[in-house]
């Protein structure tokens, strides 16, 4: 494999799933830095690309529309590239619950063709990306990563398939693979579907009641450009390869608790109702995420920028944005 420098400066880097709400971010970032970024969008026939479609740097961004299901596409794009931040995958829990091998088309194979890839076409350094939804309802926080992996979900459970898949590349072949794993990130552009959204939705379209699930589990929300800037820190560390890396803020809040700042912020008085539709089979609900941060700290030197108020109030601006908030449907449940 090729040596890796750690520098983002020049370097041609491939971001899969780019089309999406972290892809898109972390493309505006990269390109900050300099790279020379290919971001793939999830081929369709109106040619949209997405929240690429919005992004301020689209000119100094090349755009391929394809599927990392096909392995020979995937062998295509990544020819003369030195990194990859694999993000593209179907991440909605509710809808691995009556798709399940989507998931596992998508996500595990997927994860496969990119890794397979990356090794034929002698690729640098590959940041696949993970979930802390991996680690299930937590046996003690904060979860460093460590923590026994527990597939709670469909979805959950092809994640951990595509992270065994990813790391195995590195122990059977050398390929350089770091695991990022981020906590419960929000901020603009995210789907509807994620519970921050759809609380700011539903108070921004006006709603007297807010519809929501189970509101005790607690999460580790980070604002969406920490998150960005943990890949970046990941990829430009030289002791991050076939490393497992928590990305959080190592802060605690309950689902409730983060809907009554969301609704103080925004001044309203909406009644909060629990939507059985929004409620989780039993025994799939994880409870408790909690991030240990101290790995990519020690690894990285990084540190959260945003405080959850911060965060919330700029992704609540955003929202607020009349073009923004046309572009969701805040009456329908977003499966």
């Amino acid at each position: 494999m090729k040596n890796y420098d750690g520098k983002l400066d020049g370097k041609k880097v491939l971001v899969t799933g780019a089309d999406g709400f972290i892809g898109s971010h972390l493309v505006e970032m990269l390109v900050k830095k300099g790279a020379k970024v290919r971001a793939l969008s999830q081929y369709n026939s109106f040619n949209d690309w997405g929240w690429l479609e919005d992004i301020s740097c689209a000119d100094d961004v090349e755009v391929v529309c394809g599927d990392v299901r096909d392995a020979a596409y995937c062998q295509h794009i990544t020819s003369g590239q030195e990194l990859i931040f694999h993000l593209a995958a179907l991440i909605a829990i509710p809808y691995s619950y009556v798709a399940p091998q989507s998931y596992i088309d998508t996500n595990v194979k997927g994860t496969l063709n990119i890794c397979q890839a990356a090794l034929k076409n002698d690729v640098a350094k590959v940041i696949h990306t993970s979930t802390s939804e991996v680690y299930g309802t937590a046996r003690y926080v904060p979860i460093d990563e460590k923590h026994p992996l527990q597939p709670q979900s469909p979805y959950s459970a092809s994640k951990i398939g595509a992270d065994a898949i990813a790391m195995s590349f590195h122990h059977a072949f050398q390929l350089n693979v770091t695991i990022a794993r981020p906590f419960n990130t929000y901020g603009p552009r995210q789907s509807a579907r994620a519970v921050i959204p759809t609380i700011i939705t539903q108070i921004a379209s006006g709603a007297k009641e807010i519809k929501i699930g189970d509101g005790s589990p607690t999460r580790d929300f980070n604002y969406v450009g920490d998150t960005c800037r943990g890949f970046c820190m990941l990829a430009e560390s030289d002791c991050t390869d076939g490393e497992t890396v928590n990305i959080g803020s190592n802060y605690e809040i309950s689902v409730i608790d983060t809907l009554h700042k969301i609704r103080d912020i925004m001044g309203s008085d909406a009644q909060i109702i629990c939507d059985e539709d929004r409620i989780r089979p039993k025994n799939s609900e994880v409870f408790r995420l909690w991030c240990d941060n101290r790995k990519i700290r020690r690894l990285t030197g990084f540190e959260p920028e945003y405080s959850l108020e911060e965060g919330l109030r700029r992704t609540i601006d955003w929202f607020t944005d009349s073009d923004n908030l046309k572009k969701y449907k805040a009456g329908i449940y977003n499966v």
